[in-house]
């Protein structure tokens, strides 16, 4: 079991090339390293999907562990950001936009993220300098 205390982690569809460009994007402006990632296909992820009691079988959602709690869809994608460096944090502001309203279109994107983006064979590899933020 991993232990999940005072960890931010990002659990992300590893094989998506929007979620692996997003998790570049976020990587390069989380300046204080305050977040750890794991492709949903992973181990970690399997672990950690179970200590909360979520399935692995739909990678449809990014999920934000924090705080002991999972966020998924919109909202983690707000968590996230509320941690970026420069202007992106006050992208957090958009939580007073009902989550129906949010989820619903962060599912459009979801569901056609493959047909719109395109998808690998497999996850990406970390670089020798980020293995240290990746759980396996």
């Amino acid at each position: 079991m991993i232990n999940l205390e005072n960890k931010s982690i990002i659990l992300f569809d590893g094989i998506c090339n929007l979620c692996n460009t997003s998790v570049q994007f976020i990587i390069k402006r989380d300046k204080k390293q305050h977040f750890l990632y794991a492709s949903l296909q992973s181990d970690a992820a399997r672990d950690i999907l179970l200590q909360f009691h979520l399935k692995n079988s739909d990678f449809d959602s990014i999920i934000l562990i924090e705080n002991g709690k999972a966020f998924q869809k919109s909202t983690a994608i707000l968590k996230i950001a509320k941690h970026l460096s420069g202007l992106w944090k006050f992208t957090y502001g958009f939580t007073i936009v009902p989550k129906s309203i949010r989820d619903f279109f962060y599912t459009i994107i979801a569901n056609n993220r493959y047909r719109w983006f395109g998808k690998r064979e497999s996850c990406m590899m970390p670089t020798e300098a980020l293995k240290m933020r990746f759980l396996e």
